[in-house]
């Protein structure tokens, strides 16, 4: 059922978007783009941080 939701064409993209305009408003949306960035970037630095801690602690393990 996922895959039937992106198998839109150009007018139904057009309408979403024209709907999506409607309801947050022209100011709203790039607040929106830019917060969903941030949660993106943040996302991404804390699983980069959790393979690092990984990787380090791998190393700090004594050898027999």
């Amino acid at each position: 059922m996922p895959l039937a939701v992106l198998n839109l064409g150009a007018g139904e993209w057009v309408l979403v978007f024209v709907v999506i305009l409607v309801i947050f408003g022209s100011g709203k949306i790039p607040q929106i783009g830019s917060s969903l960035g941030k949660g993106i970037k943040n996302f991404r630095s804390a699983v980069k941080g959790e393979e690092e801690a990984e990787v380090k602690a791998e190393d700090k393990t004594p050898k027999a």
